[in-house]
Order: C-alpha cells, then sequence, then structure tokens
C-alpha cells in the first residue's frame, strides 16, 4: 500500500468511517510487529505492542488533524507503547553495548583512517545465507543503544522520512541524520563479520577440493 492509500484511509477513519479500519489494521500490523520485535526482541511483547498500538489509534482518530501525518502519528504511539513495555520487560537487556563496541574497526592514523571491511564479492549468493544476514542484522539491530536502533528502525526499515522521524523521537533532524549515519556503520561491522566468517569457510572448504 503507498503513502497515499494510507492517507486517503486516515482521511476516511478521521471523518468518523469506520469501513476501512480493518484494511488499516491489516496494513499496518506487520510494520508495527517489526519495529516493536526488534525493538523489544520478544515475540509476545511485539503482538501486545501491535494490539495495544491499533486499539490507540482507534480510539485517538479524533486527535489526528492531518491525514497526511498518519505514519508518523501511529508510529509515535508504537514508539511510546514499547518505551513502557521494554522498561516493564523481565527480558529487558542487562546491559546495552555501546555503539563505540559495535562500530567498525579502523587502521592508519590521524586523518587518513580507513574501514576494513571484508570483501563481500566472491560470496555465494545463496538464499540461506541471506536468512541468516537478516538475523544477524536482528540481533545487531537490538543491541544498538536506544538512541541508534530507533532511528535504523524508522528510517531504514519503516522508511519514514527524516523529518517525520525527528518527529517521533523528539529530536532535530541533523541529530537523525548523525545517530543513522553511526547506527549504519555499526551494522556494517556486524554483517561484515558474518560475511568475513562465510568467506573463510568457502575458502577452506575450496582447499579441501
Amino acid at each position: 500500500m503507498d503513502r497515499q492509500h494510507e492517507i486517503e484511509l486516515a482521511r476516511r477513519l478521521i471523518a468518523g468511517d469506520m469501513q476501512p479500519f480493518e484494511e488499516f489494521v491489516e496494513h499496518f500490523r506487520a510494520s508495527i510487529f517489526q519495529y516493536s520485535y526488534l525493538t523489544c526482541r520478544q515475540r509476545e511483547d511485539a503482538e501486545d505492542i501491535a494490539q495495544e498500538t491499533l486499539l490507540k489509534a482507534f480510539e485517538s482518530f479524533d486527535q489526528l488533524r492531518e491525514p497526511e501525518r498518519i505514519r508518523p502519528w501511529i508510529f509515535r504511539i508504537a514508539k511510546n507503547a514499547c518505551l513502557m513495555r521494554r522498561r516493564k520487560s523481565i527480558f529487558a537487556p542487562e546491559r546495552e553495548l555501546s555503539l563505540d563496541e559495535l562500530m567498525p574497526e579502523r587502521n592508519g592514523d590521524g586523518a587518513h583512517m580507513q574501514l576494513q571491511i571484508a570483501d563481500w564479492s566472491n560470496l555465494p549468493d545463496a538464499p540461506l545465507l541471506r536468512k541468516e544476514l537478516g538475523e544477524v542484522l536482528a540481533d545487531a539491530v537490538a543491541e544498538l543503544p536506544d538512541k541508534y536502533r530507533s532511528v535504523i528502525l524508522l528510517r531504514d526499515m519503516q522508511e519514514l522520512s527524516t523529518a517525520e522521524t525527528a518527529e517521533i523521537l523528539e529530536i532535530g533532524e541533523d541529530t537523525v541524520k548523525t545517530r543513522l549515519h553511526r547506527a549504519r556503520l555499526a551494522l556494517r561491522r556486524k554483517l561484515d563479520e558474518k560475511l568475513r566468517s562465510e568467506g573463510t569457510a568457502n575458502a577452506a572448504e575450496d582447499g579441501k577440493n
């Protein structure tokens, strides 16, 4: 469903027409679940948050003045539900990694430092590898500090704009851009480590043949 159709559904719901609500729920449920799951990392919490978010949206449509703001509006509700659930959850991590622990390693001196990135070109384009990388990425996102994880989930996974992400998180657009850049580098390191290990394993296997 494109953004324009989302806006049209929101416009009808704001006007009091509840007929498209089921379509609205079906459209947003998966996105909210994905966002919540990668925030909380527990399926039960994510399912509850998706339900809570959609119920809150249903109860609060009269507060949404601009149907064009439907996507940032509903993800702001989801964000608040996630924060409340995460504070209470027994599954909340004892310690969140600092971003420095996740950033790619560097070599060189002074201003001429280069990221150590593996050569991805020789790896097989196999469905299993893509699935494994998806799992690695999900784990890496979950390990990010909250302020970086929230930005990358909204910008890259939910495809919200910089301005919309800034609105949801109540921060400046420049801050969104900075956090997004650093979070992407941190995630690249995790994927890079996975690809390095795959490349080493493939080289060892080729050496046996």
